[in-house]
Protein backbone atom coordinates (compact mmCIF):
# COMPACT_ATOMS: atom_id res chain seq x y z
CA UNK A 1 0.00 0.00 0.00
CA UNK A 2 0.99 3.59 -0.49
CA UNK A 3 0.14 5.83 2.48
CA UNK A 4 -0.10 9.62 2.51
CA UNK A 5 0.06 11.08 6.01
CA UNK A 6 -1.91 14.28 6.68
CA UNK A 7 -0.17 17.36 8.07
CA UNK A 8 -2.17 17.04 11.31
CA UNK A 9 -0.16 13.88 12.08
CA UNK A 10 3.54 13.54 12.81
CA UNK A 11 6.02 12.92 9.99
CA UNK A 12 7.37 9.88 11.86
CA UNK A 13 4.32 7.89 10.72
CA UNK A 14 6.06 7.58 7.34
CA UNK A 15 8.72 5.38 8.97
CA UNK A 16 5.99 3.24 10.57
CA UNK A 17 4.51 2.59 7.12
CA UNK A 18 7.94 1.78 5.70
CA UNK A 19 8.85 -0.49 8.64
CA UNK A 20 5.69 -2.47 7.84
CA UNK A 21 6.63 -2.88 4.17
CA UNK A 22 4.57 -0.04 2.70
CA UNK A 23 5.39 3.17 0.88
CA UNK A 24 4.88 6.24 3.03
CA UNK A 25 4.77 9.95 2.23
CA UNK A 26 3.88 13.02 4.26
CA UNK A 27 1.80 15.92 2.94
CA UNK A 28 4.50 18.37 4.06
CA UNK A 29 7.19 16.58 2.04
CA UNK A 30 5.13 16.76 -1.16
CA UNK A 31 4.64 20.53 -0.93
CA UNK A 32 0.98 20.13 0.01
CA UNK A 33 1.01 21.58 3.52
CA UNK A 34 -1.67 24.18 3.99
CA UNK A 35 -3.78 22.80 1.13
CA UNK A 36 -7.50 22.70 1.76
CA UNK A 37 -8.86 19.19 2.35
CA UNK A 38 -10.97 19.27 -0.81
CA UNK A 39 -7.89 20.31 -2.82
CA UNK A 40 -5.98 17.26 -1.54
CA UNK A 41 -8.65 14.78 -2.65
CA UNK A 42 -7.91 14.81 -6.41
CA UNK A 43 -4.25 13.96 -5.76
CA UNK A 44 -5.10 11.35 -3.13
CA UNK A 45 -7.47 9.60 -5.54
CA UNK A 46 -5.38 10.03 -8.70
CA UNK A 47 -2.24 8.60 -7.08
CA UNK A 48 -4.05 5.79 -5.21
CA UNK A 49 -2.93 6.92 -1.77
CA UNK A 50 -4.45 5.44 1.35
CA UNK A 51 -4.82 8.63 3.37
CA UNK A 52 -4.05 8.75 7.10
CA UNK A 53 -5.53 11.60 9.15
CA UNK A 54 -7.23 12.48 12.41
CA UNK A 55 -9.57 14.91 10.68
CA UNK A 56 -12.43 12.43 10.69
CA UNK A 57 -15.36 14.75 10.07
CA UNK A 58 -14.03 16.43 6.92
CA UNK A 59 -12.50 13.36 5.30
CA UNK A 60 -15.47 11.08 5.97
CA UNK A 61 -17.57 13.59 4.05
CA UNK A 62 -15.04 13.92 1.20
CA UNK A 63 -14.52 10.15 0.89
CA UNK A 64 -18.27 9.49 0.86
CA UNK A 65 -18.39 11.42 -2.46
CA UNK A 66 -15.73 9.23 -4.11
CA UNK A 67 -16.97 6.21 -6.06
CA UNK A 68 -13.55 4.53 -5.90
CA UNK A 69 -10.65 5.15 -3.52
CA UNK A 70 -7.66 3.34 -1.97
CA UNK A 71 -8.90 3.72 1.59
CA UNK A 72 -8.81 6.01 4.58
CA UNK A 73 -7.22 5.51 8.00
CA UNK A 74 -8.46 7.75 10.81
CA UNK A 75 -6.48 7.98 14.03
CA UNK A 76 -9.31 9.30 16.17
CA UNK A 77 -7.71 10.73 19.30
CA UNK A 78 -5.44 13.77 19.32
CA UNK A 79 -2.39 12.17 20.91
CA UNK A 80 1.38 12.52 21.10
CA UNK A 81 3.54 11.44 18.14
CA UNK A 82 4.67 8.34 20.05
CA UNK A 83 1.07 7.19 20.55
CA UNK A 84 0.22 8.08 16.93
CA UNK A 85 3.00 5.71 15.85
CA UNK A 86 1.73 2.95 18.14
CA UNK A 87 -1.84 3.28 16.88
CA UNK A 88 -0.82 3.37 13.22
CA UNK A 89 1.36 0.32 13.76
CA UNK A 90 -1.64 -1.54 15.21
CA UNK A 91 -3.66 -0.68 12.10
CA UNK A 92 -0.91 -1.91 9.79
CA UNK A 93 -0.37 -5.13 11.73
CA UNK A 94 -4.12 -5.80 11.58
CA UNK A 95 -4.11 -5.78 7.77
CA UNK A 96 -3.47 -9.10 6.09
CA UNK A 97 -0.41 -9.20 3.83
CA UNK A 98 -1.34 -7.74 0.45
CA UNK A 99 -4.76 -6.62 1.69
CA UNK A 100 -6.05 -3.33 0.34
CA UNK A 101 -8.63 -0.95 1.74
CA UNK A 102 -10.59 -0.46 -1.47
CA UNK A 103 -13.47 1.87 -0.57
CA UNK A 104 -12.96 1.17 3.14
CA UNK A 105 -12.16 3.14 6.26
CA UNK A 106 -10.31 1.95 9.33
CA UNK A 107 -10.71 4.08 12.43
CA UNK A 108 -8.58 3.47 15.49
CA UNK A 109 -9.59 4.94 18.81
CA UNK A 110 -8.83 4.40 22.47
CA UNK A 111 -11.17 2.98 25.06
CA UNK A 112 -9.16 3.68 28.19
CA UNK A 113 -5.81 2.10 27.34
CA UNK A 114 -7.28 -0.35 24.82
CA UNK A 115 -7.04 0.33 21.07
CA UNK A 116 -10.32 -0.22 19.22
CA UNK A 117 -10.39 -0.77 15.45
CA UNK A 118 -13.54 -0.06 13.48
CA UNK A 119 -13.72 -0.90 9.78
CA UNK A 120 -16.52 0.05 7.36
CA UNK A 121 -17.29 0.73 3.70
CA UNK A 122 -17.33 4.32 2.45
CA UNK A 123 -19.26 5.16 0.45
CA UNK A 124 -21.76 2.82 2.03
CA UNK A 125 -22.48 -0.19 -0.17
Amino acid sequence: MKFLIDECLHTSLVAVAQDNGHDGFHVNWLGLSGEADWDLMPRIVAEDYTFVTNNARDFRKLYSREQLHAGLVIIVPFVTPALQRELFDIVLRDLAEGEELLNEVIEISLDGKEAVLTRYALPAA
